[in-house]
This record gives structure tokens, C-alpha cells and sequence, in this order.
């Protein structure tokens, strides 16, 4: 029976709106300051790789990344704070990038060699230091000693992080015979060695990040008797 002009019953209460699962979305103005903050990391890693971090203002930094002079402060406490922002998001982003690289090489219900997963590691580690916006990782092998001991202990974190996904790789060469003398002094080594790339890479000398990496690896190992 249809209600009535007269009725006085009370109305169905409205349904609640549904709650989403999981986080909520982030406000429009929150992508911003998102946005913003990886700018001015963008912008302060090319300039302290460029000018160095001493001769590189915060104004510099607010100019290059398009925004006001006091715009840095709004993010980052100070310029020291900046400084360790890049070197940690460098190592999140060589990580991330490391991990990428060693899930598409391995093909489903195949295991890499040894010897592969070193070519892996290598060749996206000169990415990390060579390729395209790679200006974070050099600024950590510049600025280090600007760092405090409370920044250093928590970048040294994540790089210990990157660095463990090497350590059974270089094991089992070492077991297989293909790589010799002391596994945690060779890391070193190779890292020491691949790094300083930073200072004499030309990709005008026609050398691909490829030709790179098993150039490396023809100089790390040996083959196999």
C-alpha cells in the first residue's frame, strides 16, 4: 500500500556512504607537497653534483626547481637535511631499481647463473650512476664527509640493504672457482671500481652501459676450469 500525504511513519534512514579500503586517497594538496618535495630533490641532486654542496645555495636549489626562495624550509629543516633526503632516496631508488632488474631477468621456473645475476647487479648498478637521472648516487660519493653520523648511520642502512644482494651472488662464484680472494674485500673492490665510472664515463666514446658491464664482469672473474 502505497504511503500516504497523512502518513507519519518515519522515513527509512539513509544509507551510510561506503568506506573504502585502505588508505585514503591522498588530498589534492598533498600530491602537491608530493610533488614538490621529489622537485626540489631532483633539482638539489643536480646541483650539489654540478656546484658541489658547499657552493650550492638553498635559493639556488628554490630557482632551479621553480619556486619561491623560502620554499625549501616548508620540506626540509635545512640544507644539511636536503643533502641526506638525496642520498636516501637515492639508495630507496637503487634498490628499488636492483630488485626490478633481478625479478625481469629471471624467467619463470628457470634460475640465473651466478655469473647472470652478477652481469644483473652490474649492469643496473651503472645505470644507477650513469643513466638517466642518475645524479643521487654520485652526490652520496661526493658529499659523504657533509653528512652528520646520525644521517650517515641511516643512509649506511639502506646501502647495506643494496649491498646484501650481491653477497650470496659473489659467494657462489667464489665457491664455483670463478671468483678469487676474499668475498667482502672483492664487493668492495668491484663497488670501488664501478663507482669512480661517475668521473671518466663519456657516452660519446660510443660504449654502451652493456658493453660496460661485461667489460666488468670479463675483469672480476675468470672463467671457470
Amino acid at each position: 500500500m502505497s504511503q500516504t500525504a497523512t502518513d507519519t511513519s518515519p522515513a527509512p534512514p539513509e544509507a551510510e556512504p561506503r568506506r573504502t579500503r585502505g588508505r585514503p586517497r591522498k588530498t589534492a594538496d598533498e600530491r602537491d607537497d608530493g610533488n614538490r618535495r621529489q622537485e626540489l630533490l631532483r633539482a638539489a641532486a643536480r646541483l650539489f653534483r654540478q656546484q658541489g654542496f658547499a657552493a650550492t645555495s638553498t635559493r639556488d636549489i628554490a630557482t632551479a626547481a621553480g619556486m619561491r626562495s623560502g620554499s625549501p624550509f616548508y620540506h626540509f629543516e635545512n640544507k644539511e637535511s636536503l643533502l641526506a633526503a638525496v642520498m636516501l632516496e637515492g639508495m630507496q631508488r637503487a634498490t628499488g631499481r636492483q630488485a626490478g632488474a633481478m625479478q625481469a631477468a629471471a624467467a619463470p621456473g628457470t634460475a640465473l647463473s651466478a655469473r647472470d645475476c652478477l652481469r644483473v647487479l652490474v649492469r643496473s648498478h651503472l645505470e644507477v650512476l650513469l643513466g638517466t637521472d642518475s645524479d643521487f648516487i654520485p652526490v652520496m660519493l661526493y658529499e659523504w664527509r657533509s653528512l652528520s653520523e646520525v644521517q650517515r648511520q641511516a643512509v649506511n642502512e639502506l646501502r647495506r640493504e643494496y649491498e646484501a644482494v650481491w653477497v650470496p651472488v659473489l659467494q657462489a662464484l667464489h665457491d664455483r672457482g670463478e671468483l678469487q680472494g676474499n668475498t667482502s674485500l672483492a664487493r668492495l673492490m668491484i663497488f670501488g671500481a664501478l663507482n669512480w665510472a661517475v668521473q671518466w664515463y663519456d657516452p660519446g666514446r660510443k660504449a654502451s652501459l652493456d658493453d660496460l658491464a661485461e667489460a666488468a664482469l670479463q675483469l672480476f672473474l675468470k672463467e671457470r676450469a
